[in-house]
Protein backbone atom coordinates (compact mmCIF):
# COMPACT_ATOMS: atom_id res chain seq x y z
CA UNK A 1 0.00 0.00 0.00
CA UNK A 2 1.42 3.82 -0.99
CA UNK A 3 0.68 5.86 1.72
CA UNK A 4 1.86 9.38 -0.68
CA UNK A 5 3.45 9.94 -3.88
CA UNK A 6 6.29 12.15 -4.26
CA UNK A 7 8.13 13.25 -8.05
CA UNK A 8 12.25 13.06 -8.13
CA UNK A 9 13.50 15.36 -10.55
CA UNK A 10 16.49 15.44 -12.50
CA UNK A 11 19.48 18.13 -11.92
CA UNK A 12 18.59 19.42 -15.85
CA UNK A 13 21.98 21.47 -15.67
CA UNK A 14 24.11 17.56 -15.18
CA UNK A 15 22.19 16.19 -18.41
CA UNK A 16 23.92 16.15 -21.98
CA UNK A 17 22.19 18.16 -24.87
CA UNK A 18 21.09 14.73 -26.46
CA UNK A 19 19.51 13.63 -23.02
CA UNK A 20 15.50 12.53 -23.96
CA UNK A 21 13.08 11.93 -21.15
CA UNK A 22 12.32 7.88 -20.76
CA UNK A 23 9.39 8.95 -17.85
CA UNK A 24 9.79 7.30 -14.31
CA UNK A 25 11.50 4.98 -12.40
CA UNK A 26 8.88 3.37 -9.45
CA UNK A 27 11.05 3.09 -6.31
CA UNK A 28 8.59 1.82 -3.02
CA UNK A 29 10.12 2.49 0.20
CA UNK A 30 8.54 1.17 3.44
CA UNK A 31 8.80 3.83 6.32
CA UNK A 32 6.66 4.06 9.21
CA UNK A 33 5.77 7.63 11.37
CA UNK A 34 4.54 7.36 15.11
CA UNK A 35 3.71 10.24 16.82
CA UNK A 36 0.84 11.60 20.02
CA UNK A 37 -2.35 12.32 18.62
CA UNK A 38 -3.61 14.16 21.44
CA UNK A 39 -7.25 15.06 21.35
CA UNK A 40 -8.98 17.67 23.49
CA UNK A 41 -12.62 17.04 24.21
CA UNK A 42 -14.92 19.78 24.79
CA UNK A 43 -17.66 18.03 26.32
CA UNK A 44 -21.38 20.11 26.53
CA UNK A 45 -22.76 20.56 29.81
CA UNK A 46 -25.84 21.06 31.01
CA UNK A 47 -27.90 21.68 34.83
CA UNK A 48 -30.89 20.76 35.64
CA UNK A 49 -32.26 22.92 38.96
CA UNK A 50 -35.28 21.22 38.89
CA UNK A 51 -34.10 17.27 38.65
CA UNK A 52 -30.94 18.55 40.42
CA UNK A 53 -28.64 16.65 38.01
CA UNK A 54 -25.69 17.44 35.58
CA UNK A 55 -25.95 16.32 31.80
CA UNK A 56 -22.62 15.80 30.08
CA UNK A 57 -21.95 14.69 26.79
CA UNK A 58 -20.58 11.50 26.70
CA UNK A 59 -17.50 10.35 25.10
CA UNK A 60 -17.10 9.35 21.59
CA UNK A 61 -16.56 5.18 21.22
CA UNK A 62 -13.09 3.79 22.45
CA UNK A 63 -11.95 6.37 24.93
CA UNK A 64 -12.40 5.62 28.20
CA UNK A 65 -10.11 7.79 30.99
CA UNK A 66 -7.52 9.53 29.77
CA UNK A 67 -6.40 7.35 27.15
CA UNK A 68 -7.63 6.68 23.35
CA UNK A 69 -7.35 3.33 21.68
CA UNK A 70 -5.07 4.22 20.09
CA UNK A 71 -2.50 3.63 22.95
CA UNK A 72 -4.62 0.97 24.49
CA UNK A 73 -4.64 -1.18 21.49
CA UNK A 74 -0.61 -0.66 21.17
CA UNK A 75 0.25 -1.40 24.90
CA UNK A 76 -1.98 -4.79 24.17
CA UNK A 77 -0.37 -5.18 20.98
CA UNK A 78 3.45 -4.90 22.32
CA UNK A 79 2.50 -6.65 25.18
CA UNK A 80 1.06 -9.99 24.15
CA UNK A 81 1.79 -9.63 20.23
CA UNK A 82 5.56 -8.40 20.24
CA UNK A 83 6.78 -9.77 23.94
CA UNK A 84 7.39 -6.76 25.15
CA UNK A 85 7.83 -6.08 28.92
CA UNK A 86 5.54 -3.41 30.93
CA UNK A 87 8.21 -0.91 32.16
CA UNK A 88 10.10 -1.08 27.89
CA UNK A 89 6.27 -0.44 27.31
CA UNK A 90 6.12 2.80 29.36
CA UNK A 91 9.76 3.86 27.96
CA UNK A 92 8.64 3.25 24.57
CA UNK A 93 5.63 5.61 24.56
CA UNK A 94 7.82 7.81 26.68
CA UNK A 95 9.97 8.89 23.76
CA UNK A 96 6.79 9.83 22.25
CA UNK A 97 5.44 12.41 24.72
CA UNK A 98 2.82 9.79 26.00
CA UNK A 99 2.79 10.26 29.80
CA UNK A 100 1.41 7.42 31.41
CA UNK A 101 2.44 4.98 34.42
CA UNK A 102 3.30 1.49 35.09
CA UNK A 103 0.33 1.00 36.55
CA UNK A 104 -1.96 2.14 33.81
CA UNK A 105 -0.70 -0.12 31.68
CA UNK A 106 -0.83 -3.20 33.89
CA UNK A 107 -4.70 -2.22 34.35
CA UNK A 108 -4.83 -2.35 30.35
CA UNK A 109 -3.44 -5.34 30.11
CA UNK A 110 -5.70 -7.16 32.87
CA UNK A 111 -8.59 -5.39 33.79
CA UNK A 112 -11.80 -5.29 31.35
CA UNK A 113 -11.08 -8.42 29.23
CA UNK A 114 -14.54 -9.98 29.29
CA UNK A 115 -15.38 -9.20 25.84
CA UNK A 116 -11.43 -10.49 24.72
CA UNK A 117 -12.76 -13.33 27.22
CA UNK A 118 -15.80 -13.84 25.39
CA UNK A 119 -13.71 -13.74 21.59
CA UNK A 120 -11.36 -16.60 22.95
CA UNK A 121 -14.61 -18.59 24.05
CA UNK A 122 -15.54 -18.52 20.37
CA UNK A 123 -12.32 -19.33 18.98
CA UNK A 124 -11.86 -22.22 20.96
CA UNK A 125 -15.00 -23.72 20.04
CA UNK A 126 -14.91 -22.95 16.43
CA UNK A 127 -10.91 -24.50 16.22
CA UNK A 128 -11.86 -27.65 17.92
CA UNK A 129 -15.15 -27.91 15.36
CA UNK A 130 -12.87 -27.19 12.58
CA UNK A 131 -10.97 -30.46 12.12
CA UNK A 132 -11.09 -34.27 13.25
CA UNK A 133 -7.93 -33.83 15.30
CA UNK A 134 -6.22 -31.22 17.80
CA UNK A 135 -2.32 -31.38 18.52
CA UNK A 136 -1.63 -30.34 22.47
CA UNK A 137 1.15 -30.15 24.30
CA UNK A 138 1.76 -28.23 28.09
CA UNK A 139 4.71 -26.27 29.76
CA UNK A 140 5.63 -24.82 32.63
CA UNK A 141 4.11 -21.44 34.02
CA UNK A 142 4.72 -19.44 37.12
CA UNK A 143 1.47 -17.71 39.04
CA UNK A 144 2.10 -15.34 41.82
CA UNK A 145 5.52 -17.52 42.71
CA UNK A 146 4.02 -20.65 42.26
CA UNK A 147 4.56 -23.46 39.39
CA UNK A 148 1.45 -23.98 36.99
CA UNK A 149 1.01 -25.55 33.85
CA UNK A 150 -0.04 -24.38 30.76
CA UNK A 151 -2.00 -26.35 28.25
CA UNK A 152 -2.25 -25.81 24.50
CA UNK A 153 -4.59 -26.95 21.92
CA UNK A 154 -4.14 -26.18 18.18
CA UNK A 155 -4.61 -27.20 14.52
CA UNK A 156 -3.94 -25.02 11.64
CA UNK A 157 -6.70 -21.90 12.49
CA UNK A 158 -6.19 -21.54 15.84
CA UNK A 159 -4.13 -21.95 19.26
CA UNK A 160 -5.19 -21.42 22.45
CA UNK A 161 -4.04 -21.59 25.91
CA UNK A 162 -5.00 -22.43 29.43
CA UNK A 163 -3.19 -22.30 32.71
CA UNK A 164 -4.15 -24.77 35.56
CA UNK A 165 -2.29 -26.08 38.42
CA UNK A 166 -1.84 -29.58 37.01
CA UNK A 167 -1.03 -31.01 34.25
CA UNK A 168 -2.89 -34.68 34.82
CA UNK A 169 -5.03 -36.68 32.72
CA UNK A 170 -8.11 -35.31 34.78
CA UNK A 171 -6.85 -31.65 33.87
CA UNK A 172 -6.80 -32.31 30.25
CA UNK A 173 -10.63 -33.83 30.10
CA UNK A 174 -11.62 -30.81 32.06
CA UNK A 175 -10.32 -28.68 29.42
CA UNK A 176 -11.68 -30.70 26.82
CA UNK A 177 -15.14 -30.50 28.60
CA UNK A 178 -14.98 -27.07 28.13
CA UNK A 179 -16.90 -26.29 31.44
CA UNK A 180 -16.19 -23.95 34.70
CA UNK A 181 -15.93 -27.02 37.09
CA UNK A 182 -15.26 -31.01 35.73
CA UNK A 183 -18.09 -33.02 35.31
CA UNK A 184 -18.32 -36.82 36.69
CA UNK A 185 -21.08 -39.14 35.24
CA UNK A 186 -21.25 -42.78 36.43
CA UNK A 187 -22.58 -44.59 33.95
CA UNK A 188 -21.53 -48.02 32.28
CA UNK A 189 -18.95 -46.03 30.03
CA UNK A 190 -17.06 -44.95 33.19
CA UNK A 191 -17.18 -48.40 33.90
CA UNK A 192 -15.69 -49.12 30.57
CA UNK A 193 -13.02 -46.72 30.81
CA UNK A 194 -12.09 -48.01 34.53
CA UNK A 195 -11.80 -51.27 33.10
CA UNK A 196 -9.26 -49.63 30.07
CA UNK A 197 -6.99 -48.18 33.29
CA UNK A 198 -6.67 -51.47 34.38
CA UNK A 199 -8.87 -50.43 37.50
CA UNK A 200 -8.78 -53.86 40.02
CA UNK A 201 -12.04 -56.05 39.74
CA UNK A 202 -13.11 -55.99 43.15
CA UNK A 203 -13.07 -51.93 42.88
CA UNK A 204 -14.91 -52.61 39.75
CA UNK A 205 -18.05 -54.17 41.50
CA UNK A 206 -17.78 -52.06 44.42
CA UNK A 207 -18.26 -48.62 42.26
CA UNK A 208 -20.74 -50.63 39.70
CA UNK A 209 -22.70 -50.22 42.71
CA UNK A 210 -22.75 -46.14 43.46
CA UNK A 211 -25.71 -44.16 42.24
CA UNK A 212 -25.25 -43.54 38.96
CA UNK A 213 -26.36 -39.79 39.15
CA UNK A 214 -26.76 -37.88 36.84
CA UNK A 215 -24.18 -35.34 37.80
CA UNK A 216 -21.83 -35.43 39.83
CA UNK A 217 -19.08 -33.09 42.06
CA UNK A 218 -15.76 -34.05 42.45
CA UNK A 219 -16.07 -33.63 46.33
CA UNK A 220 -18.81 -36.54 46.10
CA UNK A 221 -16.92 -38.84 43.99
CA UNK A 222 -13.78 -38.39 46.32
CA UNK A 223 -15.91 -38.85 49.45
CA UNK A 224 -17.27 -42.09 48.17
CA UNK A 225 -13.45 -43.44 46.35
CA UNK A 226 -12.23 -42.87 50.61
CA UNK A 227 -15.02 -44.72 51.99
CA UNK A 228 -15.17 -48.02 50.00
CA UNK A 229 -11.84 -47.82 47.77
CA UNK A 230 -9.03 -46.09 50.07
CA UNK A 231 -7.14 -49.72 49.46
CA UNK A 232 -6.39 -48.33 45.72
CA UNK A 233 -3.08 -46.26 45.74
CA UNK A 234 -3.45 -42.84 44.43
CA UNK A 235 -2.93 -43.57 40.81
CA UNK A 236 -5.85 -45.84 40.64
CA UNK A 237 -8.05 -43.61 42.49
CA UNK A 238 -7.01 -41.04 40.16
CA UNK A 239 -8.31 -43.46 37.42
CA UNK A 240 -11.84 -43.65 39.26
CA UNK A 241 -11.98 -40.02 39.09
CA UNK A 242 -10.91 -39.56 35.12
CA UNK A 243 -13.12 -42.73 34.06
CA UNK A 244 -16.01 -40.82 35.34
CA UNK A 245 -14.67 -37.38 33.87
CA UNK A 246 -14.56 -39.12 30.58
CA UNK A 247 -18.17 -40.49 31.10
CA UNK A 248 -19.31 -36.71 31.37
CA UNK A 249 -17.35 -35.66 28.52
CA UNK A 250 -18.76 -38.45 25.98
CA UNK A 251 -21.87 -38.14 27.39
CA UNK A 252 -22.06 -34.36 26.64
CA UNK A 253 -24.29 -32.49 24.17
CA UNK A 254 -22.44 -28.92 23.84
CA UNK A 255 -21.73 -27.91 20.46
CA UNK A 256 -19.09 -25.58 21.31
CA UNK A 257 -16.91 -28.77 22.82
CA UNK A 258 -17.77 -31.28 20.62
CA UNK A 259 -15.52 -34.58 21.52
CA UNK A 260 -12.36 -34.70 19.72
CA UNK A 261 -11.89 -37.94 17.40
CA UNK A 262 -8.08 -37.56 17.44
CA UNK A 263 -5.82 -36.30 19.90
CA UNK A 264 -2.23 -35.76 18.70
CA UNK A 265 0.77 -35.40 20.88
CA UNK A 266 3.90 -36.41 22.05
CA UNK A 267 4.06 -39.67 24.86
CA UNK A 268 3.39 -38.27 27.91
CA UNK A 269 0.81 -40.42 30.09
CA UNK A 270 -1.47 -37.54 30.78
CA UNK A 271 -2.75 -37.50 26.63
CA UNK A 272 -3.20 -41.04 26.97
CA UNK A 273 -6.70 -42.78 26.85
CA UNK A 274 -8.87 -39.67 26.05
CA UNK A 275 -9.95 -39.36 22.58
CA UNK A 276 -10.94 -42.20 20.55
CA UNK A 277 -7.42 -42.31 18.87
CA UNK A 278 -4.54 -41.15 20.01
CA UNK A 279 -1.63 -40.51 17.55
CA UNK A 280 2.06 -39.61 18.66
CA UNK A 281 4.40 -37.59 16.82
CA UNK A 282 7.01 -38.62 14.79
CA UNK A 283 9.32 -36.03 15.33
CA UNK A 284 9.14 -37.17 19.43
CA UNK A 285 9.76 -40.22 18.36
CA UNK A 286 13.04 -39.72 16.42
CA UNK A 287 14.64 -38.15 19.51
CA UNK A 288 15.12 -41.16 21.53
CA UNK A 289 17.23 -42.12 19.23
CA UNK A 290 19.52 -39.10 18.93
CA UNK A 291 19.60 -39.45 22.68
CA UNK A 292 21.47 -42.64 22.55
CA UNK A 293 25.42 -41.66 22.88
CA UNK A 294 27.71 -45.24 21.30
CA UNK A 295 30.81 -45.05 22.69
CA UNK A 296 32.08 -47.61 20.10
CA UNK A 297 32.16 -46.56 16.47
CA UNK A 298 30.68 -49.41 14.85
CA UNK A 299 27.48 -48.83 17.68
CA UNK A 300 27.92 -45.18 16.18
CA UNK A 301 27.81 -46.47 12.17
CA UNK A 302 24.25 -48.64 13.89
CA UNK A 303 22.72 -46.00 14.74
CA UNK A 304 23.39 -43.81 11.98
CA UNK A 305 22.32 -46.22 9.40
CA UNK A 306 18.64 -47.01 11.12
CA UNK A 307 18.56 -43.05 11.88
CA UNK A 308 18.72 -42.47 7.82
CA UNK A 309 16.31 -45.94 7.52
CA UNK A 310 13.76 -44.02 10.10
CA UNK A 311 13.66 -41.19 8.48
CA UNK A 312 13.39 -42.81 4.85
CA UNK A 313 10.22 -44.36 5.76
CA UNK A 314 8.81 -41.17 7.57
CA UNK A 315 9.17 -39.28 4.35
CA UNK A 316 7.16 -42.52 3.14
CA UNK A 317 4.45 -41.19 5.13
CA UNK A 318 4.52 -37.83 3.72
CA UNK A 319 4.24 -39.06 0.51
CA UNK A 320 1.41 -41.45 1.65
CA UNK A 321 -0.22 -38.30 2.99
CA UNK A 322 -0.19 -36.61 -0.24
CA UNK A 323 -1.81 -39.92 -2.33
CA UNK A 324 -3.25 -42.40 -0.05
CA UNK A 325 -4.75 -45.98 -1.00
CA UNK A 326 -5.32 -49.31 0.31
CA UNK A 327 -2.50 -50.95 -1.39
CA UNK A 328 0.17 -48.08 -0.31
CA UNK A 329 -1.45 -48.49 3.41
CA UNK A 330 -0.67 -52.22 3.38
CA UNK A 331 2.81 -51.74 2.24
CA UNK A 332 3.71 -48.84 4.47
CA UNK A 333 2.27 -51.05 7.14
CA UNK A 334 4.73 -54.27 6.74
CA UNK A 335 7.18 -51.98 5.91
CA UNK A 336 6.71 -50.32 9.46
CA UNK A 337 6.85 -54.16 10.90
CA UNK A 338 10.02 -55.26 9.09
CA UNK A 339 11.83 -52.00 9.84
CA UNK A 340 10.99 -51.81 13.52
CA UNK A 341 11.62 -55.59 14.23
CA UNK A 342 15.12 -54.98 12.83
CA UNK A 343 18.08 -56.36 15.40
CA UNK A 344 21.64 -54.74 15.24
CA UNK A 345 23.58 -56.62 18.16
CA UNK A 346 23.71 -52.78 19.24
CA UNK A 347 21.69 -53.70 22.85
CA UNK A 348 20.27 -50.08 23.29
CA UNK A 349 19.58 -49.30 20.00
CA UNK A 350 17.57 -52.77 19.63
CA UNK A 351 15.73 -51.93 22.84
CA UNK A 352 14.72 -48.30 21.43
CA UNK A 353 13.69 -50.29 18.16
CA UNK A 354 11.18 -52.52 19.66
CA UNK A 355 9.91 -50.08 21.94
CA UNK A 356 8.94 -47.53 18.78
CA UNK A 357 7.26 -50.93 17.57
CA UNK A 358 5.05 -51.39 20.59
CA UNK A 359 3.26 -47.83 19.77
CA UNK A 360 2.70 -49.33 15.77
CA UNK A 361 -1.02 -48.20 16.24
CA UNK A 362 -0.45 -44.40 16.97
CA UNK A 363 2.38 -43.93 14.87
CA UNK A 364 0.61 -44.72 11.84
CA UNK A 365 -2.89 -44.04 12.34
CA UNK A 366 -2.02 -42.01 9.49
CA UNK A 367 -2.49 -44.66 6.90
CA UNK A 368 -6.32 -44.61 8.29
CA UNK A 369 -6.95 -40.47 8.60
CA UNK A 370 -4.15 -39.22 5.59
CA UNK A 371 -4.94 -35.58 6.55
CA UNK A 372 -3.31 -36.11 10.07
CA UNK A 373 0.16 -34.75 10.70
CA UNK A 374 3.07 -36.50 11.26
CA UNK A 375 4.42 -34.52 14.18
CA UNK A 376 3.21 -32.22 16.75
CA UNK A 377 5.32 -29.17 16.12
CA UNK A 378 2.35 -26.81 15.79
CA UNK A 379 1.89 -27.27 19.73
CA UNK A 380 5.64 -27.09 20.04
CA UNK A 381 5.70 -23.80 18.55
CA UNK A 382 2.69 -22.72 20.75
CA UNK A 383 4.31 -23.40 23.92
CA UNK A 384 7.54 -21.99 22.57
CA UNK A 385 5.67 -18.56 22.71
CA UNK A 386 4.56 -19.09 26.56
CA UNK A 387 8.42 -20.21 27.35
CA UNK A 388 9.50 -16.53 25.51
CA UNK A 389 6.82 -15.10 27.46
CA UNK A 390 7.82 -16.07 30.76
CA UNK A 391 11.17 -15.72 30.38
CA UNK A 392 10.48 -11.80 29.78
CA UNK A 393 7.68 -11.25 32.37
CA UNK A 394 8.47 -14.10 34.32
CA UNK A 395 4.52 -15.19 34.95
CA UNK A 396 1.29 -13.38 36.30
CA UNK A 397 0.76 -12.50 40.01
CA UNK A 398 -3.04 -13.10 40.08
CA UNK A 399 -5.89 -14.96 38.65
CA UNK A 400 -7.28 -12.41 36.55
CA UNK A 401 -3.47 -11.83 34.77
CA UNK A 402 -3.89 -15.64 34.28
CA UNK A 403 -6.91 -15.13 32.75
CA UNK A 404 -5.39 -12.17 30.38
CA UNK A 405 -2.65 -14.00 29.35
CA UNK A 406 -4.25 -16.92 28.12
CA UNK A 407 -7.02 -15.30 26.42
CA UNK A 408 -5.06 -12.22 24.76
CA UNK A 409 -2.38 -15.17 23.86
CA UNK A 410 -4.84 -16.97 22.30
CA UNK A 411 -5.68 -14.09 20.22
CA UNK A 412 -2.65 -12.85 18.91
CA UNK A 413 -1.29 -16.59 18.27
CA UNK A 414 -4.58 -17.33 15.78
CA UNK A 415 -4.77 -13.86 14.14
CA UNK A 416 -1.02 -14.36 13.34
CA UNK A 417 -2.13 -18.00 12.12
CA UNK A 418 -5.22 -16.06 10.22
CA UNK A 419 -2.56 -13.62 8.68
CA UNK A 420 -4.87 -11.08 10.29
CA UNK A 421 -3.03 -7.69 11.68
CA UNK A 422 -2.94 -8.23 15.40
CA UNK A 423 -2.84 -4.54 16.40
CA UNK A 424 -5.72 -4.21 13.60
CA UNK A 425 -7.82 -6.48 15.32
CA UNK A 426 -7.45 -4.82 18.76
CA UNK A 427 -7.55 -1.68 17.94
CA UNK A 428 -11.17 -2.81 15.77
CA UNK A 429 -12.58 -3.93 19.01
CA UNK A 430 -10.90 -1.25 21.41
CA UNK A 431 -12.60 1.79 19.25
CA UNK A 432 -15.99 -0.02 19.66
CA UNK A 433 -15.81 0.21 15.24
CA UNK A 434 -16.00 -4.24 15.62
CA UNK A 435 -15.60 -3.49 11.94
CA UNK A 436 -13.59 -6.60 11.18
CA UNK A 437 -15.19 -10.07 11.82
CA UNK A 438 -14.03 -12.59 14.30
CA UNK A 439 -11.56 -14.72 14.32
CA UNK A 440 -13.93 -17.69 15.53
CA UNK A 441 -15.93 -16.75 11.48
CA UNK A 442 -12.62 -16.73 10.06
CA UNK A 443 -11.91 -19.31 11.03
CA UNK A 444 -14.96 -21.47 10.19
CA UNK A 445 -14.98 -19.31 6.83
CA UNK A 446 -11.70 -21.75 5.98
CA UNK A 447 -12.56 -25.17 6.89
CA UNK A 448 -15.46 -25.23 3.62
CA UNK A 449 -12.14 -23.68 1.25
CA UNK A 450 -10.05 -26.20 2.52
CA UNK A 451 -12.37 -28.99 1.96
CA UNK A 452 -12.36 -27.90 -1.32
CA UNK A 453 -8.72 -27.32 -2.21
Amino acid sequence: MVHREQKLEVDKSQLPADAESKGYVEVVVQDIEIKPNNTRFLKEKYYSASQGKTYLAPMPPGYDGEFGPGVRSLVISLYYGSGMTEPKIVEFLSNFDISISAGQVSNFLVKGQESWHEEKAQVVAAGLASTEWQHTDDTGTRVNGENQYCHIFCNPYYTAYFTRPHKNRLTVIHLLQGTETVQFLLNPNALAWKETFKTPQWALKVASQWPQEPSLTQATLEEWIARDLDKLNDQQQACILESAALAAYYSQQTPTHPVIPILLSDDAPQFRDITPYHALCWVHEGRHYKKLMPFLPYHQLLLDNFQTDFWGFYHQLLAYRSDPSPPEAQRLHDKFDDLFSTTTGYQALDQRIAKTKQKADKLLLVLDFPDLPLHNNPAELGARQRVRKRHISFGPRTQDGVQAWDTVMTLAETAKKLGVSFFAYVYDRVSGASLMPSLAQLIQNQIPAQASS
